[in-house]
């Protein structure tokens, strides 16, 4: 762009072919980055989802050893019980 100066200062408008290209090349490297992005998060979904199966099945199986403790203390229990009857 070139600037003519005749009294108060005014711009030529004319675009160029350079303007033009870079532009273009802009966008088009924005649009590759936000598909990169969408790339990246519906990665880190299914990542989530998976991990999300994950601990509830390890909830579930918390709860199912907090039950089988409390079932081999009390067959424990009724062993020593039934040892302290014998003679």
């Amino acid at each position: 762009m070139t600037m003519t100066v005749m009294g108060p200062v005014r711009l030529e408008r004319t675009i160029t072919f350079g303007l033009i290209m870079t532009l273009i090349l802009q966008t088009a490297g924005g649009l590759i980055w936000v598909g990169a992005a969408e790339a990246r998060l519906t990665e880190l979904e299914h990542e989530f989802e998976s991990q999300l199966a994950i601990s509830e099945r390890l909830a579930r199986l918390e709860g199912e050893t907090a039950i089988m403790r409390s079932s081999v203390l009390r067959i424990e229990q009724t062993l020593v019980r039934t040892k302290g009857d014998r003679p």
